[in-house]
Formats: C-alpha cells, sequence, structure tokens
C-alpha cells in the first residue's frame, strides 16, 4: 500500500485546491462557466476533457495540441482510465501525464481501474501513478458498474481499499462509472459514501439514468460528471449544442465529459459551454428532444450499449 503521510496530504491538498479554484494564467481561463462537484466542493468547468476511444483517435503529434489547448483554456477536469489504449503507442494515462504533469496543481485528474479483487486494483492503480507521472490521484472510480455488480462484495473488498486510499492521500475523492445500470448505481450511491460520479446521459434517455440516479446524486450530494453525451447521437436528428445542453440542463449535473477527435471539435464544444449562462439554465425543450431522440435509445444504434461494448479494451 502507498503511504503517505496525513500532514504531507493535508498541506498537498490544500495548495492544490487552492490552485485550482484560482487559475489565471490567461484571461482564457476566466470565461468557461463552471459548477460546483457535489460535496466534494470544487468548482469545475461545464466541460470536463474525456481522454476515451475519441481522444485516442488522435494521432501522436495531434493529441499534444488538444490537450494543451484544453489547458490554456481554463478545462480543469481530465477523465481518463487504466484500460483506456486501444492500439495507441501510449495509453490514455500515458499521454496524460506527458501534458498534466507539469500542471499539476491547476488540473482534477480523474482516472479508474477495473479489476474487483483489491490486490490487482492496487496494481492497476500504481500503474495509473506511474503513467500519469504524479504520486495522487484527485478521482478515483472503481470502472463500469454493471447490472451484474455484486454490491456486497464491493461493500467487503474494494471500498474499504478506495477509503483506506482516500485517507492515505492517494486519492482525494472517490467514487464510479456506470453507462450500463442505473437501478445500481443508485443503490450504490445509497449504500455507500461516495464523492462523484460518471454517468451515461444523454437526450435519448438510454438507461434511465436522468428518473433513477439522478435524485438519488442529489439526495447524497454526490458530483456528477455526465458522459455519453454526444456519442453515437450527434447528427442524428441532434447538434452538438443541443445535446450539451440536454446533458447540463439536468439537475444536479456539474459537467460533461466529452472526448474530442480533432482540435476542432474541441474548438466547437468550448464555443457551445462559453453560450451558456453562468448558471447552465437549458434553453431546450426537453420533452420535445426525449421525443425526437426516443428511436436512437437501442443497443443497436448505441454502440457503446452493446454488451460486448468496452471503452478501452486494450492495456
Amino acid at each position: 500500500m502507498i503511504e503517505i503521510s496525513r500532514r504531507d496530504f493535508i498541506k498537498r491538498t490544500s495548495a492544490g485546491l487552492v490552485a485550482v479554484s484560482s487559475t489565471a494564467c490567461s484571461a482564457e481561463n476566466q470565461v468557461l462557466p463552471s459548477r460546483r462537484l457535489g460535496k466534494a466542493g470544487v468548482e469545475i468547468p461545464l466541460l470536463t476533457f474525456g481522454g476515451g476511444s475519441q481522444f485516442l483517435k488522435n494521432a501522436d503529434g495531434d493529441w499534444e495540441p488538444l490537450l494543451q489547448r484544453a489547458l490554456d483554456v481554463g478545462i480543469k477536469v481530465f477523465d481518463t482510465a487504466s484500460s483506456y489504449q486501444q492500439g495507441a503507442s501510449l495509453s490514455s494515462e500515458e499521454r496524460f501525464g506527458e501534458i498534466l504533469s507539469s500542471h499539476r496543481r491547476r488540473v482534477i485528474i480523474s482516472t479508474k481501474f477495473d479489476s474487483r479483487d483489491p490486490d490487482a486494483a492496487m496494481g492497476e492503480i500504481e500503474r495509473s501513478l506511474s503513467r500519469l507521472k504524479t504520486d495522487y490521484i484527485d478521482i478515483l472510480m472503481i470502472h463500469s458498474v454493471e447490472k451484474s455488480e455484486d454490491l456486497d462484495a464491493f461493500g467487503a473488498r474494494i471500498y474499504p481499499m478506495m477509503m483506506k486510499l482516500k485517507e492515505e492521500g492517494v486519492a482525494r475523492m472517490i467514487g464510479f462509472s456506470s453507462m450500463d445500470s442505473a437501478e445500481k448505481s443508485k443503490e450504490l450511491m445509497g449504500r455507500f459514501e461516495v464523492d462523484v460520479c460518471l454517468l451515461a446521459i444523454n437526450a435519448t434517455k438510454y438507461g434511465g439514468f436522468v428518473p433513477i440516479a439522478l435524485p438519488m446524486a442529489k439526495e447524497k450530494n454526490v458530483g456528477v460528471l455526465a458522459m455519453k453525451v454526444m456519442r453515437d447521437v450527434v447528427g442524428h436528428g441532434a447538434t452538438p449544442a443541443e445535446l450539451i445542453d440536454y446533458a447540463l440542463g439536468q439537475d444536479g449535473v456539474a459537467s460533461a465529459c466529452i472526448g474530442h477527435f480533432g482540435i476542432a471539435t474541441l474548438e466547437e464544444n468550448i464555443r457551445i459551454i462559453k453560450s451558456l449562462s453562468q448558471a447552465g439554465k437549458a434553453y431546450l425543450d426537453f420533452h420535445e428532444i426525449e421525443t425526437r431522440l426516443a428511436h436512437l435509445a437501442t443497443p443497436h444504434h448505441l454502440r457503446w450499449a452493446r454488451d460486448d461494448y468496452y471503452d478501452g479494451k486494450t492495456c
């Protein structure tokens, strides 16, 4: 187990929170509207940088300026996972480590581990720390809570390990991701104390995360990042602006986690985020867009909803 003294942890994370809250390296850093991330208490921009399959599609020489541009405009939260690589020369975590390590105090790094065995999970986490070139993770999540998840086993094995890492300062916040089961997400938040969750939320309403999981997140003051906001939906009857507006319009959502292939898509999403009010109030008729996109809410259309899909199969 990685050991960090409580005194060092408090000194370091206090400094980190100040740095994250007061990033002011350029005028651009002031323009992204932000929200509070649940009980974590930190203010984060409405746009989170996703490090999954879309990001990994960027070739060497292209992903570096993409990450740098995200930093330049004030994006603070960067999300990845230990399993994200998919044939790229470097894993997503290694890419993040190359660029973000020199900006460590001004960013919030989120990563996920896959194993449900504590020893194997610790191996993943130690590898993640090495790849990310850091000695702590801001948000540590268990990856992809599914319908078959055994929450009794989670509570007996993985959760105590995550809590210990939080106590030792290896993780500032803990949580989980899910694009498969709103019901298990709700149950997990009801039974265990977690800080952050990453949930599949888009205007097709697939998975029912908005009516089922979001109310529990709000009750428990869990910070919510929305993923799959546009994946397999954008361009099929809805614009990027509509889909981002929909996700951020859901009560309790702090930020939209979006992967970007190419600088042009990043710039477009930055423009969309800047156009939203500071409060992030949605301008959409939710019922109208949900009705318009209801026919897309199937695994046939949403590739990420298929049983054989996993974002980042290659370690």
